[in-house]
């Protein structure tokens, strides 16, 4: 295997904290351990495909750690297989990935880390058929990319999260209302089952469980009789009704997620409140959740992916992600965690528990 001197590093997808946490162990593990020089590209795929970027050394990366967002910057809408080149023009698309090659060697680049999402590291598998060396790295506030049992950024997200619904908890209690918080995750429940669950949540609807609106309201009725004057709901902006579908926010063509889902709270707000006649209001967290300071737990996590990539590529481990499974850092193939979202169980450990508190889920 030709031995590797240059590499690149990309951050694509939606911004998660610890996103610099990344690009900051990357390089320094590449420069201390093995004398490697890192090339930053700017924009995730959009540098690749216009070779736009900076060598990056430890001046760059210094004070980083417990920055939020990304230095390198991200994108979540361009796919180098279907390139929007001029954004005023959506329909005119090409497939860029010989620019990518183009740069790639024009840089004399030996791999490349691409940390993102389901849709940056699919895209990354299929660069590696074109004859890239990649090792991906997991990242997503909504912990649902499969082949790894958590994601950075999803304990920062979390830990905002529950911070809301523990705010929401006294005006509720105050005013005896019913109140919503709506929370991130697509078509995975992982962030509110969990936001759920440590802030106390009554109900928690996630999208692998359709909520009937029925159960919901009986549930409220339940805590009245009890004493309770108040009901706190966490939803998933993928949540939706046995029989119904998601809410739609918007729809960019083109983008690894093309659908743009939210509002789901606001439409089971005024539900229940026409059902029950209990006053209730909503709260969309909505960006709150990416940005901020990440936890000392994900810049752990992230800087544990990060040395652990670049030990991979110095092993001759490439087309590989890094992964965390049963607690250890071990890593599967580039092309598991672009087939599907990993989802969560009806039978599995998390709902039982909650199931076992009282916590309703609407289909019961």
């Amino acid at each position: 295997m030709k031995p590797i001197r240059r590499i690149g590093i990309l951050t694509g997808g939606g911004d998660a904290p610890g996103l610099n946490t990344v690009v900051r162990g990357v390089v320094k593990a590449a420069l201390h351990m093995y004398g490697w020089k890192v090339y930053g590209f700017y924009d995730a795929f959009r540098g690749l495909v216009g070779g736009h970027g900076r060598w990056l050394g430890w001046e760059d990366v210094s004070g980083i750690l417990t920055q939020g967002g990304t230095i390198l910057g991200t994108t979540n809408r361009d796919n180098p297989f279907s390139y929007v080149e001029n954004p005023r023009y959506p329909d005119r698309r090409r497939d860029a990935s010989p620019d990518i090659i183009h740069n790639y060697r024009k840089l004399k680049l030996d791999a490349l880390v691409a940390v993102g999402g389901d849709g940056t590291l699919q895209c990354g598998y299929k660069l590696t058929k074109l004859g890239l060396r990649i090792v991906g790295v997991p990242k997503t506030i909504d912990n649902d990319v499969r082949g790894t049992e958590l994601t950075f950024g999803f304990n920062t997200a979390v830990t905002t999260a529950t911070e809301a619904v523990d705010k929401l908890h006294t005006t509720a209690a105050s005013h005896h209302r019913v109140m919503l918080l709506e929370v991130m995750g697509r078509t995975a429940g992982w962030l509110a089952l969990t936001t759920g669950v440590a802030g106390g949540g009554d109900v928690i609807l996630i999208p692998e469980i359709p909520y009937r609106l029925n159960a919901i309201t009986a549930k409220i009725h339940e805590r009245e009789r009890r004493g309770k004057k108040f009901s706190i709901i966490v939803v998933s902006e993928g949540a939706r009704p046995l029989g119904g579908n998601v809410v739609v926010r918007d729809r960019i063509p083109g983008s690894f997620e093309s659908v743009r889902l939210g509002g789901i709270s606001a439409v089971l707000a005024k539900e229940i409140e026409d059902l029950t006649g209990i006053e209730t209001r909503y709260t969309i967290l909505g960006h709150l959740q990416r940005g901020g300071t990440p936890t000392p737990f994900d810049r752990y996590l992230a800087t544990q992916f990060a040395t652990g990539a670049v030990e991979m590529l110095s092993r001759g481990q490439l087309n590989r992600m890094i992964c965390l499974r049963a607690g250890k850092l071990t890593s599967v193939s580039l092309s598991v965690p672009g087939t599907a979202p990993r989802l969560i169980s009806r039978s599995s450990h998390e709902i039982t528990m909650a199931r076992s508190l009282g916590t309703c889920f609407g289909d019961e």
